[in-house]
């Protein structure tokens, strides 16, 4: 599932017009969006969390040409499902 098609599932579900559904999904995505620009972590009780997480920096290869090339230092967005996202995962059999 992709964006557009989130925001017709909306749309359908609570009956809103396809420009607010759109602008609700969009806000959601945003709002997770800057709570992990500000340092902070996101917790969606029943479907999972959100949070940074730092890699070092590290000296990696160019596999081209074997030269070393230094990796900087990095944040990397990092999702890890709930339990209860799991189980329901798990539990249908269409999935």
């Amino acid at each position: 599932m992709n964006k557009a098609e989130l925001v017709d599932k909306v749309a359908t579900t609570v009956q809103l017009p396809q420009y607010q559904a759109d602008a609700a999904v969009t806000l959601f995505f945003q709002g997770i969006i800057d709570a992990l620009c500000a340092g902070e972590h996101v917790e969606l009780r029943g479907f999972g969390s959100f949070r940074l997480h730092h890699r070092q920096p590290r000296v990696g290869r160019n596999p081209k040409t074997g030269d070393t090339v230094q990796i900087p230092a990095r944040k990397v967005p990092w999702f890890k499902a709930g339990e209860d996202l799991r189980a329901r995962v798990n539990r249908h059999a269409r999935c």
